[in-house]
């Protein structure tokens, strides 16, 4: 009895100090890849992790390209008719 209330309150804490995963789009990639691998001979389960990679990496490497986007500075445009210079 002892031990199973010891096992029971180790498993509650792990689950509840385990931390977020962040797998922005593997949902999709898998759910694609799935489908894909099972009409490639039955191997959906190898195409539902290639499909969570691929997206993943996709994903990652679209958040990556549009954070550099946003710290660059906006350049202003030259004027289309310069003002004419005084004399």
């Amino acid at each position: 009895m002892k031990n199973s209330l010891m096992g029971t309150c180790m498993a509650l804490a792990l689950a509840f100090a385990a931390a977020p995963v962040h797998a922005k789009g593997c949902v999709t990639g898998a759910a694609v890849g799935g489908v894909a691998g099972h009409m490639a001979r039955h191997h959906a389960v190898v195409g539902a992790v290639a499909g969570c990679a691929i997206n993943h990496h996709r994903n990652k490497v679209k958040d990556k390209d549009a954070a550099a986007a946003a710290a660059q500075p906006v350049q202003a445009a030259p004027a289309a008719n310069p003002p004419p210079a005084p004399r």
